[in-house]
């Protein structure tokens, strides 16, 4: 039976695999279409209150943003293109169309049925086809003459074109269809760039846990060892998301010897992959770092315990949830309302597993 769970569990993770990044309805001509992508066409409009306006700046944006990874970009549909991203920047934006459930649907950049304020909305073109993957940035306030007469800043519509061009300044929507489009090297150019900001590093790492990037993992396993703590974390969780086994020493060491900052994102690691791979030697070393006086390493642990239950835990997670036993949600450390739930949880994935062998 417990064998049974574990293969659930992995089951559950092929599910959000890199199938949600590039949508299971591309053909494999598509896929290989996509791979090959190097001159981009950018369309851009703008729609504001008055009508249609000056797309320049937003095309301007998007232009300088795709030729961070290397791509070919034009505005001109006259010349020879592998590929059209199209990104339709409204004050008021008017949904298209039902979005299908799961993959894209599910992010929270994904389109929005309910958001009718200033809002970008990108998608590409691929040889006439529109293909399925959507992506979308909004502005933080709902109402642009509102937040225009608040700002002091004039005119409504000016107002959210402009901060629509800042979102599409910062978000790494290049990063995303790079990735939809299978071009995991652009990504790992701009990564290994000395130039590349260590924010933006951090978001790439994301992205390779994400999208299950096997290739990205020895990039990961010196990113563990980063001076930027950061980027330490980022690569623990990557790797955990990412699940190859032969990580499991490489966490272990950063879970125990590690920074403490680190601790916990390898904890919580070490909880993904020993689930996964049904590999209980894990346990013995997050039994021995539960001893810590580190509330958040703490909880990561006993979060990671219930995911590989082991009766050998029982007894160490039933001690510490006697110690919380007086804690009270409504006037506790938060910290420590997490630890308790942590550890109840725990406590009932090893009695469920008892329970069905």
């Amino acid at each position: 039976m417990r064998q049974l769970a574990l293969s659930s569990l992995v089951l559950l993770v092929l599910l959000v695999s890199n199938s949600w990044a590039r949508q299971e309805s591309l053909t494999a001509e598509e896929k290989q279409k996509l791979e090959k992508i190097d001159r981009v066409l950018v369309e851009v409009i703008a729609i504001s209150d008055k009508g249609s306006t000056d797309a320049g700046p937003l095309t301007d944006v998007v232009v300088k943003r795709m030729k961070e990874f290397g791509y070919t970009v034009m505005t001109d549909p006259s010349q020879p293109h592998d590929v059209t991203l199209n990104v339709k920047c409204e004050q008021r934006k008017i949904w298209e169309g039902t979005t299908k459930m799961g993959s894209d649907a599910d992010l929270p950049d994904s389109p929005s049925r309910l958001w009718k304020g200033p809002a970008c909305q990108l998608s590409y073109v691929l040889e006439g086809k529109k293909m399925p993957w959507r992506k979308e940035v909004r502005t933080d306030f709902t109402d642009a003459e509102q937040a225009a007469v608040a700002a002091n800043a004039g005119d409504p519509s000016a107002f959210a074109m402009n901060k629509l061009k800042e979102r599409l300044e910062d978000y790494d929507f290049p990063a995303l269809i790079t990735a939809e489009w299978g071009q995991e090297e652009r990504l790992f150019k701009l990564y290994d760039d000395p130039s590349t900001s260590s924010a933006r590093k951090v978001r790439l790492i994301g992205l390779f846990g994400y999208l299950f990037e096997t290739k990205a993992v020895p990039r990961l396993l010196a990113g563990l060892k980063d001076k930027d703590i950061e980027i330490a974390k980022a690569s623990a969780l990557a790797l955990g998301n990412i699940g190859q086994k032969d990580s499991v020493p490489a966490l272990v060491q950063a879970m125990t010897s590690g920074p403490a900052e680190l601790r916990p994102s390898a904890a919580k690691a070490l909880g993904v992959l020993g689930a996964l791979h049904g590999d209980f030697s894990i346990v013995e070393p997050l039994l021995e770092t539960l001893k810590t006086d580190d509330v958040a390493l703490k909880t990561e642990v006993a979060w990671a315990l219930g995911k590989l239950p082991d009766r050998k835990a029982y007894e160490p997670l039933y001690a510490l949830q006697k110690s919380l036993h007086q804690v009270r949600d409504h006037d506790a450390d938060p910290k420590v309302v997490k630890l308790k739930e942590a550890v109840n949880w725990s406590i009932k994935q090893i009695d469920t597993w008892e329970y069905l062998q």
